[in-house]
């Protein structure tokens, strides 16, 4: 049976929830305005997870997707991890489910793969990898690989293409994709470049390579922010989902930041992070449900390409 929530302002209720359970709110960059600006820590999802490491909460409520959240708990282990709902999932992780990349890794065992996993990925995933990598740090990682084995990128071909264009290295490519860079095309940011010759465009490296060719600077959330402050251009096509220009907004005010359109509307959303609400949150940390759970021994054998991911990136 449904429970009605209480007449007073929802926002009030999450901060004294979040005070009674020592509870820590992060939000990825994708999450709607209104969760952001209620959220103690606003970023990508593996430096999320790492600020709260450094907090003293006994509960995270990450708002983002499923994998984000298995994240949070794969390193921060002792704590108790809930995502506002248990299916906002992710269309990169579902192109690579565990099972299928062990079926493949045995098939191939003659190959011997140095599997370089995108964190976009389960902990089942992580834990068949040697390395896990960013979208920020892809470059270095595949830059750090050894030599003498072959190199499987999982799961999103269009990264790995780019991180190949940057690098030089060969590499196999699990054949995924996120649905919402692939709804970018090549004509419709020609469309509004065109409405906006003078914009730059800054775009995600999960979109195609013919939009990336339009591209003035391909890189990941994180470092669009520092682009969007540092460019001296005042019109800025970003090619992202859309609720990163909520922090851009705020990060780089007195800029034109324009969506980047696709050929079927305005801007780009991702139907898995919009499934987190404000209600949802408020119902999570009251309950402290849905929970992030996983095998200790998944835990362990997935902590440990991060690990060695943070080891190359220093």
């Amino acid at each position: 049976m449904p429970t009605t929530l209480p007449s007073t302002d929802l926002r009030e209720e999450i901060l004294a929830l979040k005070k009674e359970r020592n509870a820590v709110i992060l939000a990825h960059n994708y999450q709607s305005g209104d969760i952001q600006d209620l959220a103690d820590y606003v970023g990508d999802s593996l430096g999320l997870s790492y600020r709260a490491k450094e907090t003293d909460a006994d509960v995270i409520a990450f708002c983002g997707v499923h994998f984000m959240a298995e994240t949070a708990k794969i390193v921060n282990p002792h704590k108790t991890v809930v995502l506002p709902d248990r299916d906002a999932g992710c269309s990169l992780e579902q192109s690579c489910p565990a099972d299928e990349l062990e079926g493949f890794l045995r098939e191939n065992a003659d190959r011997n793969y140095y599997v370089i996993a995108y964190i976009n990925c389960s902990a089942g995933v992580k834990a068949l990898s040697d390395v896990i990598c960013t979208s920020g740090n892809a470059v270095r990682i595949v830059e750090a690989a050894p030599d003498d084995r072959p190199i499987l990128f999982v799961p999103d071909q269009n990264l790995g293409e780019w991180v190949m264009s940057q690098t030089g290295r060969e590499m196999d490519l699990w054949q995924g994709a996120c649905y919402v860079h692939v709804e970018f095309t090549r004509e419709s940011i020609a469309r509004i470049k065109a409405q906006h010759p003078d914009a730059v465009v800054v775009a995600h490296p999960e979109c195609t390579s013919a939009v990336r060719l339009l591209a003035d600077e391909v890189c990941s959330t994180e470092k669009m922010v520092h682009f969007c402050r540092d460019t001296p251009a005042q019109n800025i096509i970003v090619v992202t989902e859309s609720g990163m220009l909520h922090r851009l907004r705020k990060e780089a005010p007195g800029k034109n930041l324009i969506a980047g359109p696709t050929d079927r509307c305005a801007c780009a959303d991702c139907r898995y992070m919009k499934m987190n609400t404000l209600e949802k949150l408020y119902r999570c940390l009251r309950d402290l449900t849905p929970e992030i759970v996983m095998p200790e021994e998944i835990r362990r054998r997935a902590e440990a390409p991060i690990l060695r991911m943070l080891e190359l990136s220093r």
